[in-house]
Protein backbone atom coordinates (compact mmCIF):
# COMPACT_ATOMS: atom_id res chain seq x y z
CA UNK A 1 0.00 0.00 0.00
CA UNK A 2 1.23 3.47 -0.84
CA UNK A 3 1.82 5.48 2.33
CA UNK A 4 1.89 9.27 2.10
CA UNK A 5 1.30 11.70 -0.75
CA UNK A 6 3.43 14.04 -2.84
CA UNK A 7 2.63 17.66 -2.01
CA UNK A 8 1.67 19.79 -5.04
CA UNK A 9 0.48 23.37 -5.53
CA UNK A 10 -2.78 22.34 -7.19
CA UNK A 11 -2.51 24.45 -10.33
CA UNK A 12 -3.56 21.44 -12.39
CA UNK A 13 -5.02 17.99 -11.78
CA UNK A 14 -4.16 16.51 -8.37
CA UNK A 15 -3.62 12.75 -8.76
CA UNK A 16 -4.63 10.11 -6.16
CA UNK A 17 -1.03 9.88 -4.90
CA UNK A 18 -0.72 13.64 -4.51
CA UNK A 19 -2.21 16.16 -2.12
CA UNK A 20 -2.63 19.87 -1.69
CA UNK A 21 -1.53 21.68 1.48
CA UNK A 22 -3.20 20.09 4.49
CA UNK A 23 -5.58 22.99 5.22
CA UNK A 24 -6.91 22.73 1.65
CA UNK A 25 -7.00 18.94 1.85
CA UNK A 26 -9.04 19.09 5.07
CA UNK A 27 -11.43 21.52 3.40
CA UNK A 28 -11.84 19.20 0.42
CA UNK A 29 -12.44 16.26 2.76
CA UNK A 30 -15.18 18.21 4.54
CA UNK A 31 -16.67 19.02 1.14
CA UNK A 32 -16.87 15.31 0.35
CA UNK A 33 -18.73 14.74 3.63
CA UNK A 34 -21.25 17.45 2.80
CA UNK A 35 -21.71 16.04 -0.72
CA UNK A 36 -22.51 12.54 0.54
CA UNK A 37 -24.44 13.61 3.62
CA UNK A 38 -27.80 14.37 2.06
CA UNK A 39 -28.17 10.92 0.53
CA UNK A 40 -26.38 8.93 3.21
CA UNK A 41 -28.48 10.13 6.14
CA UNK A 42 -31.74 9.66 4.23
CA UNK A 43 -31.33 5.87 4.06
CA UNK A 44 -31.34 5.29 7.84
CA UNK A 45 -34.12 7.84 8.29
CA UNK A 46 -36.26 6.07 5.69
CA UNK A 47 -35.52 2.59 7.02
CA UNK A 48 -35.65 3.35 10.75
CA UNK A 49 -31.98 2.57 11.35
CA UNK A 50 -29.98 4.83 13.72
CA UNK A 51 -28.44 7.61 11.57
CA UNK A 52 -25.36 7.98 13.80
CA UNK A 53 -24.61 4.26 13.48
CA UNK A 54 -24.88 4.41 9.71
CA UNK A 55 -22.58 7.45 9.56
CA UNK A 56 -20.02 5.70 11.79
CA UNK A 57 -19.86 2.60 9.58
CA UNK A 58 -19.87 4.75 6.46
CA UNK A 59 -16.66 6.39 7.67
CA UNK A 60 -15.11 3.09 8.77
CA UNK A 61 -16.02 1.52 5.42
CA UNK A 62 -14.40 4.38 3.52
CA UNK A 63 -11.12 3.97 5.41
CA UNK A 64 -11.18 0.19 4.86
CA UNK A 65 -11.78 0.75 1.15
CA UNK A 66 -8.73 3.01 0.93
CA UNK A 67 -6.54 0.50 2.78
CA UNK A 68 -7.65 -2.55 0.79
CA UNK A 69 -7.25 -0.77 -2.57
CA UNK A 70 -3.71 0.25 -1.61
CA UNK A 71 -4.56 3.93 -1.09
CA UNK A 72 -4.75 4.25 -4.88
CA UNK A 73 -8.48 4.42 -5.61
CA UNK A 74 -10.36 7.53 -4.36
CA UNK A 75 -13.84 6.66 -3.17
CA UNK A 76 -16.39 7.37 -0.46
CA UNK A 77 -18.71 4.60 0.72
CA UNK A 78 -22.13 6.02 1.55
CA UNK A 79 -25.51 4.41 2.21
CA UNK A 80 -26.95 2.42 -0.68
CA UNK A 81 -30.50 3.23 -1.80
CA UNK A 82 -30.78 -0.30 -3.20
CA UNK A 83 -31.43 -1.71 0.27
CA UNK A 84 -34.33 0.55 1.24
CA UNK A 85 -37.07 -1.67 -0.14
CA UNK A 86 -35.77 -5.01 1.21
CA UNK A 87 -34.97 -3.47 4.62
CA UNK A 88 -38.47 -2.02 4.85
CA UNK A 89 -40.09 -5.32 3.87
CA UNK A 90 -37.87 -7.44 6.13
CA UNK A 91 -38.36 -5.13 9.12
CA UNK A 92 -42.13 -5.15 8.71
CA UNK A 93 -42.34 -8.95 8.67
CA UNK A 94 -39.39 -10.21 10.74
CA UNK A 95 -37.95 -7.21 12.60
CA UNK A 96 -34.91 -4.97 12.15
CA UNK A 97 -32.50 -7.73 13.18
CA UNK A 98 -33.46 -9.84 10.17
CA UNK A 99 -32.88 -6.86 7.87
CA UNK A 100 -29.38 -6.50 9.33
CA UNK A 101 -28.86 -10.21 8.68
CA UNK A 102 -29.76 -9.60 5.05
CA UNK A 103 -27.19 -6.80 4.87
CA UNK A 104 -24.53 -9.10 6.35
CA UNK A 105 -25.38 -11.71 3.70
CA UNK A 106 -25.06 -9.06 0.97
CA UNK A 107 -21.62 -8.12 2.29
CA UNK A 108 -20.45 -11.74 2.41
CA UNK A 109 -21.56 -12.35 -1.19
CA UNK A 110 -19.81 -9.17 -2.34
CA UNK A 111 -16.57 -10.32 -0.72
CA UNK A 112 -16.89 -13.66 -2.54
CA UNK A 113 -17.63 -11.99 -5.88
CA UNK A 114 -14.75 -9.55 -5.34
CA UNK A 115 -12.37 -12.47 -4.85
CA UNK A 116 -13.58 -14.13 -8.04
CA UNK A 117 -13.27 -10.87 -10.00
CA UNK A 118 -9.73 -10.37 -8.69
CA UNK A 119 -8.81 -13.79 -10.07
CA UNK A 120 -10.94 -14.01 -13.23
CA UNK A 121 -11.73 -10.40 -14.21
CA UNK A 122 -15.15 -8.88 -14.93
CA UNK A 123 -15.99 -10.48 -18.30
CA UNK A 124 -18.23 -13.10 -16.66
CA UNK A 125 -20.23 -10.36 -14.90
CA UNK A 126 -20.79 -8.58 -18.21
CA UNK A 127 -22.01 -11.84 -19.80
CA UNK A 128 -24.49 -12.47 -16.99
CA UNK A 129 -25.57 -8.84 -16.64
CA UNK A 130 -25.17 -6.89 -19.88
CA UNK A 131 -26.32 -3.23 -19.83
CA UNK A 132 -29.93 -4.04 -20.72
CA UNK A 133 -30.18 -6.32 -17.66
CA UNK A 134 -28.29 -4.02 -15.29
CA UNK A 135 -30.38 -1.03 -16.36
CA UNK A 136 -33.62 -2.93 -15.81
CA UNK A 137 -32.61 -4.02 -12.30
CA UNK A 138 -31.52 -0.54 -11.23
CA UNK A 139 -34.66 1.03 -12.71
CA UNK A 140 -37.10 -1.37 -11.07
CA UNK A 141 -35.48 -0.91 -7.65
CA UNK A 142 -36.08 2.83 -7.78
CA UNK A 143 -39.59 2.62 -9.20
CA UNK A 144 -40.59 -0.11 -6.74
CA UNK A 145 -40.21 2.53 -3.99
CA UNK A 146 -42.85 4.88 -5.43
CA UNK A 147 -45.57 3.85 -2.91
CA UNK A 148 -43.19 4.59 0.00
CA UNK A 149 -42.56 8.10 -1.34
CA UNK A 150 -46.32 8.66 -1.73
CA UNK A 151 -47.05 7.46 1.82
CA UNK A 152 -44.61 9.97 3.33
CA UNK A 153 -45.77 12.75 1.01
CA UNK A 154 -49.36 12.43 2.13
CA UNK A 155 -48.39 12.74 5.81
CA UNK A 156 -47.31 16.36 5.24
CA UNK A 157 -48.33 17.42 1.76
CA UNK A 158 -47.62 21.15 2.15
CA UNK A 159 -44.12 20.66 3.56
CA UNK A 160 -43.46 17.90 1.03
CA UNK A 161 -44.44 20.15 -1.86
CA UNK A 162 -42.23 23.00 -0.62
CA UNK A 163 -39.29 20.60 -0.20
CA UNK A 164 -39.78 19.11 -3.66
CA UNK A 165 -40.08 22.55 -5.30
CA UNK A 166 -36.90 23.69 -3.55
CA UNK A 167 -35.06 20.60 -4.78
CA UNK A 168 -36.20 21.14 -8.36
CA UNK A 169 -35.32 24.86 -8.29
CA UNK A 170 -31.89 24.16 -6.75
CA UNK A 171 -31.06 21.67 -9.48
CA UNK A 172 -32.28 24.08 -12.17
CA UNK A 173 -30.65 27.28 -10.89
CA UNK A 174 -27.39 26.27 -9.22
CA UNK A 175 -24.36 24.76 -10.92
CA UNK A 176 -21.24 23.07 -9.62
CA UNK A 177 -21.07 22.30 -5.92
CA UNK A 178 -24.29 24.12 -5.03
CA UNK A 179 -26.16 22.04 -7.57
CA UNK A 180 -24.70 18.85 -6.14
CA UNK A 181 -25.82 19.90 -2.67
CA UNK A 182 -29.42 20.40 -3.79
CA UNK A 183 -30.65 17.38 -1.80
CA UNK A 184 -28.95 18.54 1.37
CA UNK A 185 -30.08 22.17 1.14
CA UNK A 186 -33.68 21.31 0.24
CA UNK A 187 -33.90 18.92 3.21
CA UNK A 188 -32.46 21.56 5.58
CA UNK A 189 -34.87 24.25 4.38
CA UNK A 190 -37.76 21.78 4.36
CA UNK A 191 -36.86 20.85 7.94
CA UNK A 192 -37.04 24.53 8.95
CA UNK A 193 -40.43 24.82 7.25
CA UNK A 194 -41.62 21.75 9.13
CA UNK A 195 -40.38 23.28 12.38
CA UNK A 196 -42.42 26.41 11.69
CA UNK A 197 -45.46 24.24 10.97
CA UNK A 198 -44.94 22.27 14.23
CA UNK A 199 -44.39 18.99 12.35
CA UNK A 200 -41.04 18.11 13.98
CA UNK A 201 -40.83 16.06 17.17
CA UNK A 202 -37.63 17.47 18.68
CA UNK A 203 -38.23 16.14 22.20
CA UNK A 204 -35.41 13.58 22.00
CA UNK A 205 -32.79 16.07 20.78
CA UNK A 206 -32.48 18.09 24.01
CA UNK A 207 -31.95 14.96 26.13
CA UNK A 208 -29.29 13.44 23.87
CA UNK A 209 -25.56 13.77 24.57
CA UNK A 210 -23.21 15.51 22.17
CA UNK A 211 -20.59 12.76 22.39
CA UNK A 212 -21.08 9.04 22.84
CA UNK A 213 -21.22 5.68 21.13
CA UNK A 214 -24.06 5.22 18.63
CA UNK A 215 -26.69 2.55 19.10
CA UNK A 216 -25.38 -0.84 18.01
CA UNK A 217 -27.59 -3.82 17.19
CA UNK A 218 -26.72 -7.41 16.37
CA UNK A 219 -28.21 -9.05 13.27
CA UNK A 220 -30.42 -12.11 13.16
CA UNK A 221 -30.82 -14.42 10.20
CA UNK A 222 -33.97 -15.68 8.54
CA UNK A 223 -34.14 -17.64 5.29
CA UNK A 224 -37.46 -15.96 4.65
CA UNK A 225 -35.93 -12.52 4.08
CA UNK A 226 -32.63 -13.34 2.38
CA UNK A 227 -34.14 -13.56 -1.15
CA UNK A 228 -35.24 -9.94 -0.79
CA UNK A 229 -31.60 -8.86 -0.59
CA UNK A 230 -30.13 -10.89 -3.47
CA UNK A 231 -30.83 -8.22 -6.14
CA UNK A 232 -28.94 -5.72 -4.00
CA UNK A 233 -25.77 -7.72 -4.60
CA UNK A 234 -26.18 -7.34 -8.36
CA UNK A 235 -26.72 -3.59 -8.06
CA UNK A 236 -23.74 -3.04 -5.77
CA UNK A 237 -21.48 -5.02 -8.10
CA UNK A 238 -22.64 -2.91 -11.03
CA UNK A 239 -22.16 0.32 -9.03
CA UNK A 240 -18.64 -0.61 -7.98
CA UNK A 241 -17.60 -1.59 -11.50
CA UNK A 242 -19.06 1.65 -12.82
CA UNK A 243 -17.30 3.68 -10.13
CA UNK A 244 -13.88 2.17 -10.79
CA UNK A 245 -14.21 2.77 -14.52
CA UNK A 246 -15.41 6.34 -14.00
CA UNK A 247 -12.46 7.17 -11.79
CA UNK A 248 -10.09 5.50 -14.27
CA UNK A 249 -11.51 7.63 -17.06
CA UNK A 250 -11.13 10.84 -15.05
CA UNK A 251 -7.63 10.17 -13.74
CA UNK A 252 -6.23 8.41 -16.81
CA UNK A 253 -4.98 5.53 -14.64
CA UNK A 254 -5.60 1.81 -15.12
CA UNK A 255 -7.55 0.41 -12.18
CA UNK A 256 -8.56 -2.95 -13.66
CA UNK A 257 -6.22 -4.73 -11.24
CA UNK A 258 -8.13 -3.15 -8.33
CA UNK A 259 -11.65 -4.07 -9.51
CA UNK A 260 -11.94 -7.17 -7.34
CA UNK A 261 -10.48 -5.38 -4.34
CA UNK A 262 -12.98 -2.56 -4.72
CA UNK A 263 -15.95 -4.94 -4.77
CA UNK A 264 -14.59 -6.97 -1.84
CA UNK A 265 -13.89 -3.76 0.11
CA UNK A 266 -17.47 -2.64 -0.29
CA UNK A 267 -18.54 -6.13 0.78
CA UNK A 268 -16.46 -5.97 3.95
CA UNK A 269 -17.78 -2.49 4.75
CA UNK A 270 -21.36 -3.67 4.19
CA UNK A 271 -20.83 -6.80 6.31
CA UNK A 272 -19.41 -4.79 9.22
CA UNK A 273 -22.24 -2.25 8.96
CA UNK A 274 -24.88 -4.97 9.04
CA UNK A 275 -23.15 -6.66 11.98
CA UNK A 276 -23.33 -3.45 14.02
CA UNK A 277 -26.67 -1.95 13.05
CA UNK A 278 -25.75 0.19 10.03
CA UNK A 279 -26.91 0.16 6.43
CA UNK A 280 -25.23 -1.32 3.35
CA UNK A 281 -22.62 0.86 1.65
CA UNK A 282 -21.77 1.67 -1.93
CA UNK A 283 -19.45 3.96 -3.87
CA UNK A 284 -21.00 7.40 -4.24
CA UNK A 285 -21.71 9.29 -7.45
CA UNK A 286 -21.99 12.53 -5.47
CA UNK A 287 -18.32 12.29 -4.56
CA UNK A 288 -17.33 11.48 -8.13
CA UNK A 289 -19.06 14.74 -9.01
CA UNK A 290 -16.93 16.61 -6.46
CA UNK A 291 -13.77 15.12 -7.97
CA UNK A 292 -14.89 16.06 -11.47
CA UNK A 293 -15.65 19.63 -10.39
CA UNK A 294 -12.43 20.20 -8.42
CA UNK A 295 -10.09 17.96 -10.46
CA UNK A 296 -8.64 16.84 -7.16
CA UNK A 297 -8.48 13.03 -6.98
CA UNK A 298 -6.25 12.84 -3.90
CA UNK A 299 -7.05 9.93 -1.60
CA UNK A 300 -5.88 12.16 1.27
CA UNK A 301 -9.16 14.07 1.02
CA UNK A 302 -11.06 10.80 1.40
CA UNK A 303 -9.12 9.89 4.53
CA UNK A 304 -10.26 13.23 5.96
CA UNK A 305 -13.84 12.50 4.86
CA UNK A 306 -13.83 9.04 6.44
CA UNK A 307 -12.48 10.32 9.76
CA UNK A 308 -15.01 13.18 9.74
CA UNK A 309 -17.91 10.76 9.20
CA UNK A 310 -16.67 8.63 12.11
CA UNK A 311 -16.57 11.71 14.36
CA UNK A 312 -20.11 12.67 13.29
CA UNK A 313 -21.23 9.13 14.03
CA UNK A 314 -19.90 9.53 17.58
CA UNK A 315 -22.37 12.36 18.22
CA UNK A 316 -25.77 11.01 19.33
CA UNK A 317 -27.21 14.54 19.21
CA UNK A 318 -26.48 14.84 15.49
CA UNK A 319 -28.09 11.43 15.02
CA UNK A 320 -31.16 12.59 16.94
CA UNK A 321 -31.49 15.69 14.75
CA UNK A 322 -31.29 13.55 11.62
CA UNK A 323 -33.80 11.05 13.01
CA UNK A 324 -36.29 13.87 13.67
CA UNK A 325 -36.70 14.74 9.97
CA UNK A 326 -40.51 14.54 9.51
CA UNK A 327 -42.36 12.46 6.89
CA UNK A 328 -43.36 15.50 4.84
CA UNK A 329 -39.74 16.46 4.16
CA UNK A 330 -38.88 12.87 3.34
CA UNK A 331 -41.89 12.55 1.04
CA UNK A 332 -40.85 15.62 -0.92
CA UNK A 333 -37.24 14.65 -1.42
CA UNK A 334 -37.87 10.94 -2.09
CA UNK A 335 -40.45 11.72 -4.75
CA UNK A 336 -37.50 12.98 -6.74
CA UNK A 337 -34.79 10.67 -5.42
CA UNK A 338 -36.59 7.38 -5.97
CA UNK A 339 -37.49 8.50 -9.46
CA UNK A 340 -33.85 9.41 -10.08
CA UNK A 341 -32.79 5.90 -9.06
CA UNK A 342 -35.13 4.63 -11.75
CA UNK A 343 -33.69 7.11 -14.24
CA UNK A 344 -30.19 5.85 -13.46
CA UNK A 345 -31.26 2.52 -14.90
CA UNK A 346 -32.44 4.25 -18.06
CA UNK A 347 -29.16 6.16 -18.17
CA UNK A 348 -27.33 2.82 -18.23
CA UNK A 349 -29.35 1.88 -21.31
CA UNK A 350 -28.67 5.21 -23.02
CA UNK A 351 -24.95 5.40 -22.26
CA UNK A 352 -24.46 1.84 -23.50
CA UNK A 353 -26.66 2.44 -26.57
CA UNK A 354 -29.02 -0.44 -25.88
CA UNK A 355 -30.99 -1.06 -29.07
CA UNK A 356 -34.68 -1.23 -28.16
CA UNK A 357 -35.68 -2.08 -31.70
CA UNK A 358 -34.54 -5.61 -30.79
CA UNK A 359 -37.30 -7.78 -29.24
CA UNK A 360 -34.86 -9.32 -26.74
CA UNK A 361 -34.05 -5.92 -25.25
CA UNK A 362 -37.70 -4.87 -25.24
CA UNK A 363 -38.81 -7.93 -23.28
CA UNK A 364 -35.82 -7.95 -20.91
CA UNK A 365 -36.74 -4.39 -19.91
CA UNK A 366 -40.55 -4.62 -20.07
CA UNK A 367 -41.32 -7.70 -17.98
CA UNK A 368 -39.02 -6.96 -15.00
CA UNK A 369 -40.21 -3.35 -14.80
CA UNK A 370 -43.85 -4.37 -14.48
CA UNK A 371 -42.97 -7.04 -11.92
CA UNK A 372 -40.96 -4.55 -9.88
CA UNK A 373 -43.31 -1.56 -10.09
CA UNK A 374 -46.41 -3.62 -9.28
CA UNK A 375 -44.39 -5.49 -6.61
CA UNK A 376 -45.39 -9.01 -7.61
CA UNK A 377 -44.86 -11.56 -4.83
CA UNK A 378 -44.37 -15.31 -4.86
CA UNK A 379 -44.49 -17.36 -1.67
CA UNK A 380 -42.51 -20.58 -1.60
CA UNK A 381 -43.06 -22.17 1.80
CA UNK A 382 -41.92 -19.63 4.40
CA UNK A 383 -39.89 -17.70 1.84
CA UNK A 384 -41.56 -14.82 -0.02
CA UNK A 385 -39.97 -13.36 -3.15
CA UNK A 386 -40.89 -9.71 -3.64
CA UNK A 387 -41.10 -7.64 -6.81
CA UNK A 388 -37.46 -6.55 -6.73
CA UNK A 389 -36.17 -10.11 -6.36
CA UNK A 390 -38.57 -11.54 -8.94
CA UNK A 391 -37.93 -8.71 -11.40
CA UNK A 392 -34.15 -9.04 -11.09
CA UNK A 393 -34.25 -12.79 -11.62
CA UNK A 394 -36.62 -12.30 -14.55
CA UNK A 395 -34.24 -9.84 -16.22
CA UNK A 396 -31.31 -12.24 -16.00
CA UNK A 397 -33.23 -15.39 -16.94
CA UNK A 398 -35.16 -13.84 -19.84
CA UNK A 399 -31.99 -12.41 -21.35
CA UNK A 400 -30.00 -15.64 -21.02
CA UNK A 401 -32.83 -17.80 -22.39
CA UNK A 402 -33.62 -15.52 -25.35
CA UNK A 403 -29.94 -14.95 -26.17
CA UNK A 404 -29.24 -18.68 -25.98
CA UNK A 405 -32.18 -19.56 -28.24
CA UNK A 406 -31.16 -16.85 -30.69
CA UNK A 407 -27.61 -18.26 -30.89
CA UNK A 408 -28.97 -21.79 -31.35
CA UNK A 409 -31.10 -20.67 -34.29
CA UNK A 410 -28.38 -18.53 -35.78
CA UNK A 411 -30.19 -15.22 -35.14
Amino acid sequence: MRIGWDAVDGTDVVAPGQRLAWPKTVGLGMQHVVAMFGSTFLVPVLTGFPPATTLLFSGIGTLLFLVITGNRLPSYLGSSFAVIAPITAATATHGAGSALGGIVAVGALLILIGGIVQLAGTAWIERIMPPVVTGAIVALIGLNLAPAAKANYEKGAVTATITLVLLVLSLAVFKGMLGRLAIFTSVVIGYLVALARHEVDASAIAHTAWVGLPHLQAPSFSWAVLPMFLPVVLVLVAENVGHVRSVAQMTGEDYDSLMGRAIASDGLATLLAGAGGGSATTTYAENIGVMAATRVYSTAAYWVAGVTAILLGMSPKIGAVIASVPPGVLGGVTTALYGLVGILGIRIWVSNRVDFSQPINQIVAAVPLIIGIADYTWALGQVTFTGIALGSVAAIVIYQVMAGLARTHGR
